[in-house]
């Protein structure tokens, strides 16, 4: 096929009727990346499991652990930016003069990507002209391990990274007294964003607990997909 039917054939497929398509491109290479569409993770699942299915039911330890506390959950994390806080004990809620023999102790799990827009396949004129939406989704495992369990926060950035020209941030309560242990859904559509977005920033927590046993709340199916939809200025 010539440059000029690869042009057209991306054109059609992805319904960019009225979308800066400027002839410099390599529309052969840019229709085989396919940059719209698909989901621009890399490794959504590292945890092997699927948002279609229900989230395993934690295992209680027949024992109670006696070695040092464990805040790192088991997983595949490649491609994913990793780091680990452990949270001061909170002993807010307990009356002056009770001994307590222990305590939960919690640490937030952090695991982020960035995702460079240009570097699969997508275009600057398409992004600061026609701004097809971006679509951003994750899914985390419900749960009464504490109210606050789950946050997220997207930035759409600039060329050199360090210009946020749009966020998403999200930090959801539980309800601990309702507890189905399904996966629960959270998302955002970037829209009328503006131009200059080359790059996505996604960064999602999930907290974890170690009380005689270690019980982290896993995340599956997080997606960045940008869609050949024009947004509303």
């Amino acid at each position: 096929m010539s440059a000029a039917e690869w042009k057209k054939k991306c054109e059609s497929e992805w319904g960019l009727q009225g979308a800066p398509m400027p002839d410099c491109l390599d529309w052969k290479s840019v229709y085989e990346s396919r940059p719209l569409g698909r989901n621009l993770l890399k490794n959504p699942m590292p945890y092997g499991l699927s948002k279609d299915n229900p989230p395993p039911e934690p295992e209680l330890p027949e024992f109670p652990s006696h070695g040092p506390p464990r805040f790192e959950p088991d997983g595949d994390f490649t491609s994913w930016t990793t780091n680990i806080e452990v949270l001061p004990y909170d002993t807010s809620g307990i009356p002056e003069g009770v001994v307590v023999c222990a305590l939960p102790q919690y640490s937030w799990f952090t695991t982020e990507q960035v995702v460079d827009l240009i570097a699969e396949g997508l275009w600057d004129k398409l992004l600061d002209e026609f701004q097809p939406e971006i679509v951003v989704q994750d899914w985390y495992e419900e749960s009464q391990l504490h109210e606050s369990i789950y946050q997220l926060h997207v930035k759409l950035l600039g060329a050199d990274k360090s210009k946020v020209i749009a966020e998403h941030t999200v930090s959801p309560k539980e309800d601990c007294s309702i507890h189905s242990h399904k996966w629960k859904e959270v998302s955002h559509v970037f829209s009328g964003y503006g131009p200059g977005v080359r790059y996505v920033h996604f960064q999602h927590r999930v907290k974890n607990s170690f009380l005689n046993g270690f019980f982290p709340t896993k995340f599956s199916g997080s997606s960045v997909v940008v869609k050949a939809v024009k947004t509303s200025p």
